[in-house]
């Protein structure tokens, strides 16, 4: 790819993302991007974990159209993602097209696979094909015993809670590689620059891949008000927030370290699944949470 083109169409797509919110850009220099990380793991089993309790009123894939539909309005008029299309060489069009097919793909696996398996399993089966892109850009004894910590607890919590259901599993790990996809696609995004408006613009990809998908499912929503209000809610807090907040953690940390800090989304949603689907944990669930986080304590960032 060529970076001076990409870097060039960066700078004019992130100028006009920084003109729809100057705020959001001087907030995200200011805090640490590991707060942003944080603050992405809670959304992003949060919203999902509500989007289950809606399955019964629009169907899984109807609730995955409304999700990625939902994202897909927020970003538009911020983004503007047909111009961002529009000025982008042909490379990070490409780009942009691998990854909105993988975020359609990977939303709708990922709902399917929690229709038929507990959300903390679903997480850490996500997991598993992060430990690759760690292990890519791990170059201490620190980071790689961290990344040992932080496997073992994962394992304890696939351990505790895996499934007979193989058409679960089979959603569960397809959503696992695509979120590998999910990775790496979106930090090549960040990395060049284009960070929010290149998302925006892949999510309105995303929308016409599933369009004619869950379509028909989601029609119900439009004729009740609170319905529809609580499936924009979901995609708002799956889709939005934590897909923001990912770019913008992205742009500055090393792949590694963040495909490392991956590791506590098993954390947080056994967390969720308690307070939201009450899917109690036992105490090797716990002692799992204990060592992801004293992994992702121990890792130091590497120097770029």
């Amino acid at each position: 790819m060529n970076s001076e083109a990409q870097v060039r169409t960066a700078n004019q797509t992130t100028g006009d993302t920084h003109a729809a919110g100057p705020a959001l850009a001087g907030l995200a220099n200011a805090l640490p991007p590991h707060v942003w990380f944080c603050v992405s793991a809670i959304f992003h089993y949060l919203g999902p974990a509500f989007a289950v309790l809606l399955f019964a009123q629009v169907g899984v894939l109807g609730m995955a159209w409304l999700r990625i539909a939902t994202a897909a309005l927020v970003f538009a008029p911020l983004t503007r993602p047909w111009t961002v299309f529009a000025r982008a060489d042909r490379s990070a069009r490409l780009l942009l097209l691998a990854f909105g097919a993988c975020l359609a793909v990977m939303n709708c696996a990922f709902y399917l696979a929690l229709d038929r398996l507990p959300i903390s399993l679903v997480a850490a089966i996500e997991f598993v094909g992060t430990i690759g892109v760690a292990l890519v850009g791990l170059r201490s004894r620190r980071n790689f015993a961290a990344l040992a910590i932080a496997v073992a607890g994962t394992l304890l919590l696939i351990d505790i809670k895996w499934s007979s259901d193989p058409i679960g599993l089979f959603w569960a790990f397809l959503n696992g590689a695509l979120f590998v996809g999910y990775i790496v696609q979106g930090h090549r995004i960040a990395q060049t620059g284009i960070g929010i408006a290149g998302l925006g613009t892949a999510m309105a990809i995303a929308f016409l891949v599933v369009l004619p998908v869950g379509f028909s499912e989601a029609l119900p929503a439009f004729t009740a008000p609170q319905l529809l209000l609580a499936a924009i809610g979901v995609g708002v807090c799956s889709s939005v927030i934590p897909y923001i907040c990912d770019q913008l953690a992205m742009a500055r940390l090393p792949r590694a370290s963040f495909a490392l800090m991956l590791s506590l989304l098993p954390l947080t949603a056994t967390l969720i699944g308690v307070v939201v689907l009450r899917q109690v944990p036992s105490l090797a669930d716990c002692l799992g949470i204990a060592l992801v986080v004293a992994g992702v304590a121990m890792h130091k960032p590497a120097r770029e």
